[in-house]
């Protein structure tokens, strides 16, 4: 496969590393972005800054989305001057970001009818993972794209997983978000009410840690709790986000997971209290006022 030239909105923390992993790997890209700073760097490295969606993907033959809602990623494809206004027959358009899934499918009908195949593809690890080309990248979509494009993602992930259909990879991360935000959550209130009952948080995870509760994301919250470090880099805001598209997906599932609107409900909590921009184990915070 020759390089595609690859369309690229969306250079913040993560995105800005996969442009230059990519850029580093000799890909040329067209640009665009609310971060001057980061287009400016990667027009610095030999990317050609555009000023709308539509012309960005006239110059394209991957359009790649990193941005932070659905909404976002509609009003990049179907607003003036969107990406279906410029986007050509036999291009491919991927979404990096944590999406509703109901959404993607709805977004890869349209551009199917245009010849145009999509990809959701939805990120795991760290932006360092980005900048290295050692994501998890959880795709899915028609098996004929995905054959197609992964050479691409196989640059920007060590482990790249195709899930099946248009909206599978958003399922899985969602699931995902969901589980990890919530033990993030739970952890954090764990180490409050230990606290405030008057157990040494130290103790408590020297307790739980050589148990099966052990995980990344215990480590995650002990950091924060115990020693005062907040380094998971994931807001309290974006997994209130998530956990709200979690459960958008289940109640169109017509099932309810009870869990996760109480994890809705404390990440919630969090906003209220004015610590949205903190990262997740921050909350506990809230759990201790």
């Amino acid at each position: 496969m020759n390089k595609p030239t690859i369309g690229f909105i969306g250079l913040g923390l993560m995105g800005s590393n996969i442009a230059e992993c990519l850029q580093n790997n000799g890909f040329d890209l067209v640009v665009m972005g609310r971060n001057k700073e980061a287009v400016a760097k990667s027009v610095a490295r030999g990317a050609v800054e555009v000023t709308t969606p539509k012309a960005l993907a006239g110059a394209s033959d991957i359009v790649m989305l990193c941005v932070t809602t659905s909404e976002v990623v509609e009003s990049l494809v179907f607003g003036d001057d969107g990406i279906l206004a410029g986007i050509k027959e036999g291009a491919t358009l991927i979404d990096f970001g944590t999406s509703i899934p109901a959404s993607t499918r709805k977004i890869g009908a349209v551009l199917a009818d245009k010849g145009v195949g999509m990809l959701d593809a939805p990120l795991g690890r760290t932006p360092a993972h980005a900048k290295d080309g050692l994501l998890n990248i959880m795709a899915a979509g028609d098996l004929d794209t995905y054959e197609k494009i992964k050479p691409v993602l196989d640059v920007l992930g060590e482990n790249v997983f195709h899930l099946g259909a248009l909206g599978a990879g958003h399922v899985a991360k969602l699931v995902n978000n969901f589980m990890g935000m919530t033990t993030v959550v739970a952890m954090s209130q764990a180490f409050a009410m230990a606290d405030r009952a008057g157990v040494d948080r130290q103790q408590l995870f020297d307790i739980m840690s050589s148990g099966p509760s052990n995980s990344p994301f215990m480590h995650f919250a002990k950091k924060y709790a115990v020693d005062g470090v907040s380094d998971l880099g994931f807001s309290i805001a974006n997994a209130s986000k998530d956990v709200g598209y979690f459960l958008a997906m289940v109640e169109e599932m017509g099932v309810r997971v009870e869990i996760a609107e109480g994890t809705s409900a404390n990440l919630q909590g969090a906003l209220d209290a004015g610590i949205g921009d903190g990262n997740v184990p921050e909350i506990f915070d809230f759990f201790m006022t």
